[in-house]
């Protein structure tokens, strides 16, 4: 058996603010394996034991670009190390002209983004004078350049720590408007089921099977009440599903709004600034314990 050290416990409570020993229980009862000790936990605890993976760390922003006719844009992260610096006009600047690049040239990825000219220099020289400038690094994290079938609309939120560039066919301007606002409260995974990666399909209906196993349900009833749970899942997660932020019967799905208005979702991308990154946090008291007994030692 895989030995279970403290930093793997440690790991696993911050991804999902389980109690210490039901973390370490899972994690013997998975071998060691991350990923499966999650969803041990998932099935013990509920939904609550994935909670941490959305946290944020990084800090950054994100910047779109959309021109004037509407039919193109882009969205870039760019991510610091710092809230105060992501507020620094340079920095806006900077990740600003990325967009407008981005939108204007269709590189291929970072790379060839920071190949290309940006005041007279490449876009790589223009980033690390800027690291000497503040002082502090940063890094172009992503990006996506989008040729509208439809209008592009964008919104932006929390100083542009949330982005939403969305491609919508027919419809109005404000329908337009509250839908890039919706994504950005909601967020979505994908517009519909088919975009939704099989993985995590076939994770909720192991957890629902398991749940519903521990709960004492037959073993007959197990595959209807998994394919029950995926289906609920998938109007969680698709954009197409939800129901409607700012519906008024609290019951209009955004497929229902966009069914009354004639219109369409073509696609969208949500960029939350720092998600999937984890940045190390000091423990400053444990370091002063470290430090100390170091000291001693000597």
């Amino acid at each position: 058996m895989a030995e279970i050290t403290a930093s793997m416990v440690k790991e696993l409570r911050e991804k999902t603010d389980a109690p210490m020993m039901e973390c370490k229980k899972a994690l013997s009862e998975a071998g060691g394996d991350m990923a499966k000790a999650e969803e041990i936990l998932r099935v013990k605890l509920g939904n609550k034991a994935s909670k941490a993976a959305s946290r944020v760390a990084a800090e950054g922003i994100v910047g779109i670009h959309i021109a004037a006719d509407a039919k193109l844009g882009a969205i870039v992260e760019v991510n610091c190390e710092t809230d105060f610096v992501a507020k620094n006009d340079d920095f806006l600047a900077f990740t600003k002209a990325l967009a407008e690049l981005v939108a204007k040239h269709n590189p291929a990825d970072v790379a060839a983004l920071s190949g290309l000219t940006l005041g007279g220099a490449t876009v790589e020289a223009t980033r690390t004078a800027l690291v000497g400038k503040i002082g502090e690094n940063m890094s172009i994290r992503r990006f996506v350049r989008i040729d509208a079938k439809g209008k592009l609309t964008s919104y932006v939120h929390g100083g542009s720590k949330i982005g939403v560039l969305i491609d919508v066919v027919g419809g109005d301007e404000q329908m337009a408007k509250d839908l890039a606002m919706h994504i950005a409260a909601s967020k979505p995974k994908a517009l519909d089921s088919s975009g939704v990666p099989a993985d995590l399909l076939d994770t909720e209906r192991r957890i629902a099977v398991e749940k519903a196993r521990e709960a004492g349900k037959p073993e007959a009833m197990l595959e209807k009440i998994a394919e029950g749970t995926v289906q609920k899942y998938l109007k969680e997660v698709t954009l197409l599903g939800q129901v409607f932020v700012k519906a008024e019967d609290g019951k209009q799905t955004i497929e229902q709004l966009l069914k009354q208005k004639g219109a369409q979702v073509a696609g969208f991308t949500l960029y939350v600034v720092g998600e999937g990154i984890e940045k190390k946090v000091n423990d400053f008291a444990a370091e002063v314990a470290a430090q100390a007994a170091a000291a001693a030692a000597r």
